[in-house]
């Protein structure tokens, strides 16, 4: 959400159209509109880059900026996603589980960043959607896990959703003296059915 280019840092500050702090403002003030519509902020590498030179957490300025500093976490998010009755029976009143972060890693292969989400997906036990954002490649995937269900006496399968987010950025500069491929700027959404359980990511 911010280049946020530091002297350290792969990105080169002389390029920069907005000093840090700068950008902090500015992306408060994109946001202000939808403070109440965000669910969760988790920091990136770009951020990140200001915790190791001077242990800064500029998304954290931002949240607090918002007044929703509560939402934000500096690794990963975990959501659950209750729609309609509190109560209901769990069938027209789904329940989803989602781990929003960041991840680390090239993003050279697609294939390594396929794998690398699917991995981490794997580790979190009963989780529907998994959202991830580094490598800017805008994929899908829908991996299953063995579920083995001792109260019920059943091993079935269960799927879950790994979201690659898509570029926010235009080519050039870094991705392009890397020789990085040119990432999809198209713009996803992810859909949760209350009526019924389904996972659906248009584009």
């Amino acid at each position: 959400m911010l280049n946020n280019s530091t002297r350290s840092s792969v990105s080169n500050i002389f390029e920069e159209t907005m000093r840090p702090a700068e950008q902090k403002k500015w992306l408060a003030s994109q946001l202000a509109d939808v403070r109440d519509k965000i669910l969760c902020v988790v920091s990136g590498n770009h951020e990140a880059r200001s915790g190791k030179d001077a242990d800064d957490q500029p998304l954290y300025d931002v949240c607090c900026k918002l007044d929703i500093e509560d939402r934000y976490r500096e690794n990963a998010a975990f959501l659950i996603l209750r729609m309609g009755k509190k109560n209901g029976d769990g069938i027209k009143n789904p329940t989803y589980t989602a781990c929003v972060t960041h991840t680390t890693g090239g993003g050279i292969y697609t294939g390594a960043a396929v794998n690398r989400n699917e991995r981490f997906g794997m580790i979190v036990d009963g989780l529907d959607i998994l959202i991830t954002h580094h490598v800017h490649k805008g994929i899908v995937t829908k991996p299953q896990k063995i579920l083995f269900d001792s109260h019920n006496k059943k091993v079935t399968v269960k799927d879950f959703t790994c979201v690659s987010g898509t570029s926010w950025v235009e080519y050039g500069g870094y991705a392009l003296r890397k020789g990085l491929q040119p990432a999809s700027n198209t713009r996803q959404t992810i859909n949760l059915y209350r009526d019924h359980k389904q996972v659906e990511v248009v584009w």
